[in-house]
């Protein structure tokens, strides 16, 4: 799994066990390899190649994710391994244009690694109407069903939920994409506990535009992309008027209203789990706290749950796919029907 915060590529070896009614995960092994200095120019640039540049992009991004995979199976001693469910890195997200795109072709890697592969999860339901995302939901639906709502702060927001006996999930704002591109300018890959944003103040003009932009998503709530950071996220973050702790700190104070209004409000007190690198922003999380009140419980699980939540959510859509069951639904994409996503290399016919 690579995402949108290109905090590096996340490897999870786990045991899926599938029930009729439930399935259940255990992390063996899990490893996030950081990406070098060129690797991140190469992945957040790769929206401007041309044609013939990405698409060999594609397949040297493919060549490192299967050398990668070979050194952790190498590292950890693996000894038994029934395929490779890989994400890739999104490049292109269009769905309204019918198209989403992420590179590290799935041969190539079938090809360094001799394993086989699972991947492209998300082009099928895009094909059938839907967004293509998030696909985590049916992970939350299998895996965290005791909790009211899921809530994954990574580079974008997003959470699920059951509502009428199905599940819903949707993206609501940018989280770490815009918070890490501000910690850039300061010299940091991330900013730790939120110590910038900690000390800045918010700024209330910022803070409105923020707002502004979200507003007309509320109740769309369509996915999110790079494509939409940059058009709509980037100006208002890039105002060098503004000091950046107090960027860092309104751009926090965002993610939190964003938050509450997202989570529907219950007569009962609402189970929250918290998962994705924002987790561990104790900044922000107090924040989100604060906007909460005493209305929502916020769970913030262990750091292997944290760190490797949406790798084992996609091993599990590897193993429905090869499974021939649902691994995409409708209730969430919005889709016209559901779907078992993913092209499959590699396996015996």
């Amino acid at each position: 799994m690579s995402g949108t915060s290109l905090d590096g590529l996340d490897l999870v070896y786990c045991k899926i066990k599938c029930g009729k009614k439930s399935k259940k995960f255990e992390i063996l092994s899990a490893t996030t390899k950081k990406y070098s200095a060129n690797w991140k120019r190469k992945l957040s640039s790769a929206h401007t190649l041309t044609a013939a540049q990405l698409f060999s992009l594609d397949h040297l991004y493919g060549q490192y994710v299967g050398r990668a995979i070979l050194d952790f199976i190498k590292d950890n001693k693996i000894k038994d391994v029934d395929f490779i469910a890989s994400h890739g890195h999104t490049v292109f997200h269009q769905p309204g244009n019918g198209f989403t795109y992420q590179i590290g072709n799935g041969q190539t890697i079938h090809e360094v690694s001799g394993l086989p592969v699972v991947s492209d999860f998300r082009s099928l339901d895009v094909i059938r109407g839907g967004e293509g995302a998030p696909l985590v939901p049916i992970g939350d639906q299998y895996f965290f069903s005791e909790y009211d709502v899921c809530l994954n702060l990574g580079g974008i927001a997003n959470l699920s939920m059951e509502r009428k006996g199905k599940r819903v999930a949707f993206d609501f704002c940018f989280a770490n994409m815009g918070l890490n591109y501000l910690a850039a300018k300061a010299g940091k890959e991330f900013d730790k506990d939120g110590a910038l944003a900690s000390v800045g103040i918010v700024n209330e003009i910022m803070l409105k535009r923020l707002e502004a932009v979200y507003r007309p998503l509320r109740k769309k709530r369509p996915s999110l992309g790079r494509e939409d950071f940059e058009k709509s996220i980037k100006s208002i973050l890039n105002n060098a008027a503004i000091p950046l702790s107090n960027r860092m700190r309104t751009f926090c104070e965002s993610i939190a209203i964003e938050t509450v209004n997202a989570i529907p409000a219950k007569k009962s007190k609402t189970k929250l789990l918290v998962t994705g690198g924002g987790a561990f922003n104790s900044f922000l999380i107090q924040k989100i706290k604060e906007r909460l009140k005493n209305k929502v419980e916020v769970v913030i699980p262990r750091k292997q749950v944290i760190e490797f939540k949406e790798a084992v959510v996609f091993a599990l859509l590897g193993v429905l796919r090869v499974r021939s069951e649902v691994n995409c639904l409708k209730s969430v994409t919005g889709a016209k029907s559901d779907s078992s996503g993913g092209v499959m290399v590699g396996f015996n016919s």
